[in-house]
């Protein structure tokens, strides 16, 4: 299944639901007694019950709605840097642990609306991602129980302001609303193995990113090993795995993402992510 949430058409009220070749069955609606979003769903383990509504006639069609991230607040983001092959030869990373760092809820945006570009910033640079969204509490699992711990897959981008990011990366992703995360959450269910889906960035059209996950260095499973040990997962909780190379800030020369540009990810088995780059001091007169 495909699940998003978002606002209702022409109205303010939030919902989530199954998305449809034909449009979108609201389960907020039917749910609305026990789970008003999706992640309440997911904190009561009762993702199942959205099996008996995917016969349901749709309420809405997509064009209709207006995305929300596919989690609006999580507990916990984790971040995975320099987990592919040539991005790490691309920034000379030698340390074979996994390279962590964190976002917050605020940072997000969601399918088809703004990134938001600083205006103190001339490197707004682009990080298309899986992204992985836990489905039942998890501590201390091991890799080989990993992924029954994933409610699903997204995609993410991870738009990183390089003029702020140092030794250590914090500073760099928790620019408001700098990650794109959508359009929907693709249910574990349907994607069999997680590192086997071709992953691409498209930058106003051109392909800047092609890679595949299953060239990450520490695959999903090891991920959810690795910080399990240390930091319990609960239902909700994202954990972006890592972008591929061609990033703008190793091209010559450089390419960094500016007002009006477009930004796509695009991973084979879920979807494509849409994001209009919109300058600050624009985007806060709306």
């Amino acid at each position: 299944m495909k699940l998003a949430s978002f606002y209702r058409p022409q109205s303010d009220q939030k919902s989530y639901g199954i998305v449809t070749e034909h449009g979108v069955i609201d389960a907020g609606k039917r749910f609305s007694d026990q789970y008003l979003t999706l992640q309440s769903l997911l904190n009561d383990n009762a993702l199942d019950k959205l099996h008996q509504l995917a016969a349901s006639p749709v309420d809405y069609l997509i064009e209709d709605i207006v995305f929300l991230p596919v989690i609006e607040t999580p507990g916990k983001i984790f971040c995975v840097g320099m987990n592919y092959s040539d991005k790490r030869k691309e920034f000379e990373e030698n340390n074979n642990a996994p390279t962590l760092f964190i976002r917050f809820p605020d940072t997000f945006s969601a399918h088809k609306d703004n990134l938001i570009k600083p205006a103190s910033s001339d490197e707004f640079d682009y990080e298309g991602e899986l992204a992985v969204v836990i489905g039942r509490y998890a501590s201390e699992v091991k890799k080989e129980q990993a992924l029954d711990y994933i409610a699903g897959y997204s995609c993410f981008m991870d738009a990183t302001v390089r003029d702020m990011q140092h030794t250590w990366f914090t500073a760099g992703k928790n620019w408001r609303q700098t990650g794109g995360f959508g359009p929907w959450l693709v249910t574990s269910d349907e994607i069999s193995d997680p590192q086997a889906l071709p992953i691409e960035t498209f930058l106003n059209g051109m392909r800047v990113q092609n890679d595949t996950t299953g060239n990450m260095i520490h695959s999903v499973a090891d991920i959810i090993e690795y910080i399990s040990r240390f930091s319990p997962l609960s239902p909700g909780d994202v954990i972006i795995t890592g972008s591929p190379g061609g990033v703008g800030k190793k091209r010559t020369p450089p390419l960094f993402m500016k007002s009006g540009d477009v930004i796509e990810v695009k991973i084979g088995g879920i979807g494509t992510l849409t994001n209009q780059i919109v300058a600050q001091a624009v985007a806060q007169t709306l």
